[in-house]
């Protein structure tokens, strides 16, 4: 390998799409009240800004906390303190003044514009609001393509611009007024709704440059050979409840409709077509009456519609259990072909997930080779287990342990998430069944399973589903009790960073080639298999007998910038060695700080500040002796009072660092709260079984706690190259407890400098599970005032990266969480270009280097933006980090709104660039380094604290 050498890269060419700003004008804007949080006074030169409420969960009455359909209250979260002077002009501005928000209905869908003028947009009709105004928040079709669209009717094309969904279009120009001492912005032209325009041809996706790479992807083509698909609608007369007794008597009448059927019971799908109107008669077995049946053709649907997926992934369900497949929720299972683990009695069953998509290149199956790990030892076993190690305690224990885990029942393979343990109820006690007999759940276990229940006294397990709405509008929530003997645990969560975890690993890790081998095999078995073929052929399917391959691009390789030097990565993009070996772009120095520790550790807190010392000058620092407080034991109560004493009695202090024995989550919670809630002062919590090994690798530990203290108290590692000006970048995510009385959190990361290396944040708790996120119009309201005093000036572009979407919820986020941002905007009286990116990383597509009949991982930087992606979004593929090992997972991007107009090239540029940028580790990662910080933000606020962290570090990354 070469030696590294510094490179100087040649500038970016000028972004045609991104024109070069204007001289920035002096701005007037609403007065702005004294901050308390900020120490600093206000430069000179600066322009005044609007104060801000507080968070809106300490404004907002307790109507708001209300779950819509569920009926009952949850309490309050708790407040943050308030700022000393505040005003109620921004909370007005923003609609949050003293009515509460409207709780939702049943049924309803919380979207931030008229549900009437949503769907007659999608429609695209053109609809106006009371003031005439045209309604502006785009629908279901794509909007203007580069340029191409639809105007509309009405209305000149200069005198609007039309927000796409992820489609770049001519961003309207910006209005120049002459220089003055006190010029104003124009007004906030009114936010309306504008009819999508129609989607255009996939083929006129751009195609982005780069240097081309052979790939091959977990895809196979469907080709669809019948001319249609029929749809019928069904009737009973009399009416038939029982949805099973329909099917049935549909099954009765297969001279008519043919073997090959689809009934749900009331929509019927045949490969043929049927005269208009069809009746036939059966006769009810219960009563003996004679039942009318109608069958009438409703739809005329072609192959590759997208009403025809559900009834092929079906199909599909159907090709699978004929091979002889377990489903065990959406995925198929082969328990016979399991590999046994006896050492720690774990289970690893092979298996298939597979569902069909349609992308802009067709119908392809989407396969992906999985695991899942089973464990030997039933949930009675580690009741069992837990009651011989804290027998005081038991319950308790057992609800930490288990509340949130799901099992799976061996005698039907369907899985259950515990949500509680019913102590009362043991296998003797008896319910009801459908037919109205009492029966005990021993006696019903070994009637309808053949099982015999050995403990007759233990407790049940308790799962609640989700709630469903029934037929009638009511909602539908029944439990389902569960026996610990009969339930076994899945997955390997709680032995995380174990050999045996390591080892359950390197069992499922599979290379690409023998990755492709496996969804070669399940081609070939559908292919030799009669019955699953012809299942296939019956509605006109047949698939290619080898995967989709395809041209993809890499990327270019960017410079990582420190203080002094720049480089080229090499080809795992990991630069350890020199993030440790010269000094960051900037370093705070440790002038005063408090070092905590038990008094049986206190050689290993006397080798860290050694150790400290002695690496802190290659990274730039200069590390102070601390005070050094000894503790008599590490308890919570002992920890939590040194740290409240110390505070209280010194000022300025810059960070407090505890060393505790082991890795302990109540005691790590207890310091986090102290520090993050109580007070101001960021926190470090090492473990003092990482400090104890080789001195290699202890000196390793220690430089990687300095980077990150560095971080926390507001120093710059590294950075790359941005070529964009005057931009904000912004990440969101939302984190959910496993406890459904927790509330979730969002954390909101935000950008202050050119270079994205200084961040800004805020966290909002809401109501538990809930994914779209509230009140994001006043976090990015704070974050523009930040910005504001950071850099006197309003950011152009705004970039938004928010995780944790899937696709059913895109069309919500659009309707819902945009607008909210789009508010903030308004509140300022300015209108910056924004481009809104969900980051999906949970995901099934994989990708492959094919040369020839050779499979490899494939290189970081690696994307591929058209042939299998959406008909609906402007989305593409990006592997950013290294696969060491096997093929490699990429992150999805879908771009759902684009005011700007940024090339699909552009955006994956900056989206790669981003990805170098995360400072808890010296490489690339698979997210934006916004994103990653959203989510440690809200991991921390969510599960840490359970409370917003103080406002005093919002301006640093106290929570890496």
């Amino acid at each position: 390998m070469e030696p590294r050498r510094a490179i100087r890269m040649p500038a970016l060419e000028p972004d045609p799409i991104f024109p070069r700003p204007e001289p920035r004008r002096a701005i007037r804007m609403p007065a702005l009240e004294p901050d308390p949080d900020a120490a600093r006074p206000e430069p000179h030169g600066s322009l005044p800004m609007p104060a801000l409420e507080p968070d809106p969960d300490a404004a907002r009455p307790a109507e708001f906390w209300t779950l819509s359909g569920r009926g009952r209250c949850m309490p309050r979260l708790p407040e943050p303190t308030p700022p000393s002077n505040l005003i109620s002009f921004m909370m007005e501005r923003l609609g949050m003044g003293d009515e509460p928000s409207p709780s939702l209905e049943p049924g309803q869908r919380p979207v931030g514009r008229s549900r009437n003028n949503m769907a007659m947009a999608r429609r695209g009709q053109d609809t106006e609001n009371a003031e005439g105004a045209v309604a502006a928040l785009p629908g279901h079709g794509r909007g203007l393509w580069r340029g191409r669209g639809v105007v509309l009717p009405g209305i000149r094309e200069r005198d609007v611009t039309v927000p796409s969904r992820g489609q770049p279009h001519a961003a309207a120009a910006p209005t120049s007024s002459p220089q003055g001492p006190q010029p104003v912005l124009p007004p906030t032209p009114t936010s309306g709704m504008l009819p999508a325009a129609s989607k255009p041809a996939p083929a006129l996706k751009p195609v982005a440059k780069g240097t081309p790479l052979s790939m091959g992807l977990n895809l196979i083509k469907i080709h669809c050979q019948n001319e249609a698909v029929y749809q019928y609608h069904v009737t009973f007369s009399p009416e038939v409840e029982c949805q099973t007794t329909r099917c049935a008597m549909m099954k009765e009448h297969w001279k008519v409709t043919g073997d090959t059927t689809a009934f749900d019971g009331t929509i019927l799908y045949l490969p043929i077509l049927l005269t208009e109107l069809v009746t036939v008669k059966s006769r009810r077995k219960s009563d003996g009456e004679e039942v009318s049946i109608t069958i009438q053709l409703t739809k005329t649907l072609k192959p590759s519609s997208d009403l025809c997926i559900p009834l092929y992934n079906v199909v599909f369900r159907r090709v699978m259990r004929i091979l002889g497949m377990e489903l065990i929720r959406r995925d198929f299972f082969e328990p016979e072909r399991a590999t046994i683990l006896h050492r720690y009695r774990l289970q690893i069953w092979p298996g298939y997930s597979v569902s069909i998509r349609k992308k802009d290149g067709g119908l392809f199956l989407l396969a992906d080779s999985i695991h899942k790990v089973i464990r030997s030892d039933s949930v009675l076993d580690v009741m069992h287990s837990i009651n011989k190690q804290s027998v005081s305690s038991f319950r308790d224990e057992c609800a930490k342990q288990l509340l949130g885990n799901t099992v799976i029942t061996r005698y039907n393979n369907r899985t259950y998430c515990i949500s509680d343990i019913d102590w009362n109820k043991t296998p003797k006690d008896s319910f009801t069944l459908a037919s109205g007999e009492e029966i005990t759940f021993a006696d019903y276990y070994r009637k309808t399973y053949g099982v015999t229940i050995r403990d007759l006294d233990q407790p049940l397990l308790v799962s609640t589903p989700r709630v469903k709405q029934t037929p009638g509008g009511k909602s539908s929530l029944d439990s389902i009790l569960l026996v610990p003997e009969l339930s076994f645990m899945i997955g390997i969560s709680d032995l995380k960073g174990s050999r045996a975890a390591k080892d359950v690993m390197r069992e499922m890790a599979q290379s690409p080639r023998q990755h492709y081998e496996r969804l070669t095999s399940l081609l070939r078995r559908i292919k030799d298999n009669a019955d699953a073929s012809g299942e296939l052929m019956r509605w006109g399917l047949s698939l290619d007998q080898d995967i989709c391959r395809t041209e993809g691009r890499v990327l270019p390789m960017e410079r990582v910038n420190l203080r002094h030097s720049s480089f080229i990565p090499g080809k795992d993009l990991s630069w350890h060695k020199e993030i440790t070996r010269e000094a960051s772009i900037s370093v705070i120095n440790l002038h005063f700080w408090l070092l905590l520790y038990p008094k049986r550790l206190q050689d290993v807190a006397k080798d860290l500040v050694t150790t400290m010392e002695k690496v802190c000058g290659p990274l730039g620092m200069q590390v102070n002796r601390p005070v050094m407080v000894k503790l008599v034991d590490d308890h919570i109560s002992t920890y939590g009072k040194a740290i409240q004493d110390f505070l209280q009695n010194h000022e300025n202090v810059q960070l407090v660092l505890c060393i505790t024995p082991s890795s302990r989550e109540d005691l790590y919670s207890s310091i986090k709260k102290l520090c993050c809630v109580n007070s101001a002062v960021p926190s470090q919590v090492i473990s003092a079984q990482s400090l104890m090994g080789h001195l290699v690798k202890t000196r390793s530990v220690v430089q990687k706690v300095l980077l990150q203290i560095n971080c926390k108290l507001g120093g710059e590692l590294w950075g790359v190259d941005i070529p964009l000006k005057e931009l904000m970048v912004v990440g969101i995510d939302v984190y959910h407890s496993r406890s459904k009385r927790q509330c979730s959190a969002v954390g909101f990361v935000a950008s202050m400098n050119q270079t994205l290396t200084k961040w800004y944040s805020r966290v909002v708790l809401q109501m538990p599970h809930q994914e779209l996120a509230e009140s994001l119009q006043v976090c990015l309201s704070y974050t523009l005032q930040q910005f504001y005093k950071e850099n006197h000036y309003l950011p152009k572009k705004v970039i938004v990266y928010r995780d944790g979407v899937s696709d059913s919820q895109l069309n919500t986020v659009l309707q819902y969480e945009i607008p909210q941002m789009q508010e903030s905007f308004s509140f300022f009286k300015y209108q910056p270009s924004m481009v809104f990116m969900v980051v999906q990383k949970q995901i099934s597509t994989t990708f492959y280097t094919v040369t020839g009949e050779q499979f490899g991982p494939p290189p970081p930087g690696a994307v591929i933006d058209h042939t299998v992606t959406s008909l609906d979004w402007q989305d593409f593929y990006l592997l950013a980090h290294s696969s060491h090992q096997g093929f490699g997972v990429p992150t999805r991007y879908i771009c759902l709104l684009n005011t700007s107009n940024p090339s699909n090239e552009h955006l994956q540029r900056l989206t790669f660039k981003l990805c170098h940028l995360y400072w808890n580790w010296p490489g690339t990662v698979c997210v934006p380094a916004p994103c990653k910080y959203a989510h440690k933000l809200a991991f921390l606020s969510g599960q840490i604290l359970q409370h917003q962290p103080n406002q005093q570090l919002n301006n640093k990354l106290f929570f890496l």
